[in-house]
Parts: structure tokens; C-alpha cells; sequence
């Protein structure tokens, strides 16, 4: 029986000439979506800020840790 790997999932995007990973980019849409639908149901800017900030320092601080612990 024949084996197949699979291939490497990238980590880093290229962004005009810097690699960005890929966790400090789904922390950055995540945050902005949060906020947008919590500005809409709560209709209140503030917090809507406050915690898409919370959320999304708290997906680029995990993947950190974890881009960093798989190296």
C-alpha cells in the first residue's frame, strides 16, 4: 500500500515583500468581524471595540504560542 504525505500547510503569507503568519491574520479578521456584528446587535461602538481587542489579542497571543512551540 502506497503513502501519500500530505503537504505542509503554509504559515506565512507574503504581504508587499513581508511574510506575515498566518495567526496575526485571522486574528485581525476575526476582530474586525466581532466588532462589526457587535456594534450592529449591541449598537454600542465602545464595547464593540473593546472586546473585538480583547478577541483578537487573544488569537494573536495563542498563536504565538503555538507557531512557537511547533518550532
Amino acid at each position: 500500500m502506497a503513502v501519500v504525505p500530505l503537504p505542509a500547510r503554509r504559515t506565512v503569507i507574503d504581504i508587499a515583500g513581508s511574510a506575515w503568519p498566518i495567526y496575526k491574520l485571522e486574528a485581525i479578521a476575526l476582530a474586525l468581524v466581532i466588532c462589526l456584528l457587535l456594534a450592529l446587535i449591541i449598537g454600542s461602538l465602545q464595547i464593540a471595540v473593546l472586546v473585538a481587542a480583547g478577541v483578537g489579542t487573544g488569537r494573536w497571543v495563542f498563536g504565538h504560542v503555538g507557531a512557537h512551540r511547533r518550532a
